[in-house]
């Protein structure tokens, strides 16, 4: 008998939710930066253990949103938990511990809150970043987020070494009901492949910029050409808000970009399989996010003022 469910992974921006599960899928399905908000919509990274399929939903950062898209990611990282069979709250203990009155640990107290009111689900906290971390300083931590009463059970990791996550998953997976697989075996991630190679140039950009080009960009996938050699031309279009922002995109002499595509292409031909001619332009759409078709386009609702 085959078991299969969703597993839906929240918590504060930063705290580690995207390494975690590449970590648990076994594979990269969603970008990775050092920058918080990275994730702008849920995706969806499939792991198998024996008999059952575990679908991962790595979610937005939930916050305290200030802008249209805010809410957008919010709302999809709290959508994503209600549709789940389980959920993994992380959080950064190491952050946590140093800074206890941070932004991200007053996130963290919230999504408590909205834990505790929501509907009852099997759910496990995930403290993640220990490397380095004296026990004497975690055990306060798991003596604390256990007397909230919300968590089946606690888990030290290493989300980025890897430490810690056959234990993360062995738990998910005794919580997955009975049913038939959703996806065919060897499919890693569900997420359209124009949207992925856009993810991927995106997180290139946060990589290269992440300083000097903080969240005023967007990435979309313009034009998709098979090619009858099995290679794929992919136009992609970046748009800032600002016209010194596409001076920095392009850098002196188109450098900055030029480096960014080769990053970008490299790393869709490993996904891919097959050689990428990847070609990017800079725009400058000083309202993309407030543009109800690139909420479309990326997966998440447009929302109400």
């Amino acid at each position: 008998m085959t078991n299969c469910g969703v597993c839906a992974i929240i918590g504060a921006p930063n705290a580690g939710k995207s390494t975690l599960t590449n970590a648990l899928v076994g594979t990269k399905v969603a970008i990775v930066t050092p920058k918080v908000q990275t994730t702008r919509m849920n995706v969806l990274g499939v792991a198998i253990r024996g008999e059952t399929q575990i679908v991962f939903v790595d979610t937005p950062g939930i916050f305290k949103p200030k802008r249209r898209l805010d809410r957008a990611m919010v709302g999809a990282a709290w959508a994503g938990a209600e549709d789940s069979d389980a959920i993994l709250l992380i959080v950064d203990a190491a952050d946590l511990t140093a800074n206890p009155r941070s932004h991200a640990a007053n996130d963290t107290h919230a999504i408590l809150e909205g834990l505790k009111a929501g509907s009852k689900k099997k759910i496990a906290l995930v403290l993640n970043k220990i490397d380095g971390m004296k026990r004497t300083d975690l055990l306060p931590l798991v003596e604390k987020f256990h007397a909230e009463g919300v968590f089946e059970d606690v888990f030290l990791v290493s989300a980025l070494k890897g430490e810690g996550i056959g234990d993360v998953g062995a738990w998910v997976q005794a919580r997955m009901p009975p049913g038939p697989w959703l996806y065919p075996e060897d499919q890693a991630a569900d997420i359209p492949s124009r949207l992925l190679a856009a993810e991927v140039t995106r997180e290139k950009i946060y990589l290269r910029l992440h300083d000097e080009l903080p969240y005023a960009s967007a990435v979309e996938t313009e034009k998709w050409e098979e090619r009858d050699d099995g290679s794929v031309k992919i136009d992609q279009v970046i748009f800032v808000q600002r016209e010194g922002q596409k001076a920095i995109a392009l850098g002196k002499g188109g450098q900055t970009i030029k480096t960014i595509g080769e990053l970008a292409r490299k790393e869709m031909e490993e996904i891919f399989g097959r050689r990428v001619h990847l070609f990017l332009f800079v725009k400058v759409r000083e309202d993309w996010a407030e543009n109800r078709e690139h909420y479309r386009e990326i997966g998440l609702d447009f929302p109400k003022d």
